[in-house]
């Protein structure tokens, strides 16, 4: 009997990668088209649409070996019907019907959902939530996104919403202005943009810092600018860190309280700070959440990387 395989779509503001991923979680064959959402959703469906043709001409496969296609885009998404609702971040992507174009044209069964809901779904069956029940995860970068696994099933929720862990109110009034338009969420507070405003606010009056020196102008600071520097000893970058740390341990302590997981699994570029954003972390949650909750949790960076989106992708086919 032949092996089956699935194909995972992992959809990004500049580029859409594409790859087969046998029973096993296993990436076999893979490659990468530009999104070019400037030319229309239509055309960024063509140019995937004719990817995967070709993944399956050099795995020398057709289409009796795929079990299905599974799509992970940053956005609303309804997974009921396979709609994309929108993209924030890929202007045309309006109620789109990917599951209905694509099952047309390949016949085969195509599932749709959040990227952080498949990442977390590959982070669950092959990375660091193995044999987990009850796991977040979450991913910070330019925001905070999330998602959520309660009793070994993913959580969608009523309208398919659920997870949108970044916009959890940690002020009841002010505070940062939010790019959802209000003001005292989370991912205001926690995020690869906050890190950056914390780091020119720092240096607003003409104070000298190792982040400053390393971008070579205010405006070319990044979060990865300001952790190298952390990472080099930097007193000022050490507290931003810090700082961070403690309002995502703030943050993930409601969390925590009221789903009770065994494990929280974060990925995303911020992430990639190590101990410097992990410790103070940890600490928080620890001091911060319940008891009986915070003892029964552990925090750990995720495992899969960029591989994360097109292994979960691949397995909305089973979820």
């Amino acid at each position: 009997m032949f092996e089956k395989f699935r194909i995972g779509v992992d959809i990004g503001g500049t580029n859409v990668k594409i790859a087969l991923v046998n029973k096993k979680g296993e990436i076999s064959y893979h490659k990468t088209v530009p999104t070019r959402a400037e030319m229309g959703y239509e055309y960024t469906i063509s140019n995937i649409t004719q990817c995967i043709k070709d993944l399956m001409q050099e795995a020398k496969i057709d289409k009796t070996a795929l079990e299905g296609i599974g799509f992970g885009f940053p956005g609303q998404i309804d997974c009921d019907n396979g709609i994309v609702r929108i993209l924030p971040n890929i202007p045309g992507w309006v109620d789109v019907p990917i599951s209905e174009i694509m099952q047309k044209e390949f016949n085969v069964p195509v599932k749709v959902d959040n990227d952080v809901r498949c990442m977390a779904l590959a982070e669950l069956n092959y990375g660091a939530g193995a044999g987990c029940k009850n796991l977040i995860c979450i991913t910070v970068g330019t925001g905070i996104g999330s998602g959520l696994v309660v009793n070994s099933k993913l959580v969608r929720g009523a309208s398919n919403a659920a997870g949108e862990i970044g916009h959890i109110k940690l002020q009841m009034h002010d505070g940062p202005i939010c790019g959802c338009g209000d003001t005292g969420c989370f991912e205001a507070f926690a995020s690869g943009p906050s890190i950056v405003a914390m780091a020119k606010e720092y240096i607003a009056g003409g104070k000298g810092t190792k982040y400053r020196e390393l971008a070579g102008s205010v405006d070319a600071i990044t979060p990865a600018i300001v952790c190298q520097a952390a990472q080099q000893g930097d007193v000022v970058a050490k507290k931003i860190f810090e700082r961070m740390g403690e309002y995502l341990g703030i943050g993930l302590a409601s969390v925590v309280n009221l789903l009770n997981p065994e494990k929280i699994v974060i990925g995303g570029g911020v992430a990639d700070a190590g101990d410097i954003l992990f410790d103070p972390l940890i600490k928080t949650l620890k001091d911060r959440a319940m008891p009986i909750q915070g003892s029964a949790v552990t925090v750990v960076p995720a495992q899969l990387g960029n591989k994360a989106g097109l292994i979960g992708a691949s397995l909305l086919i089973d979820n």
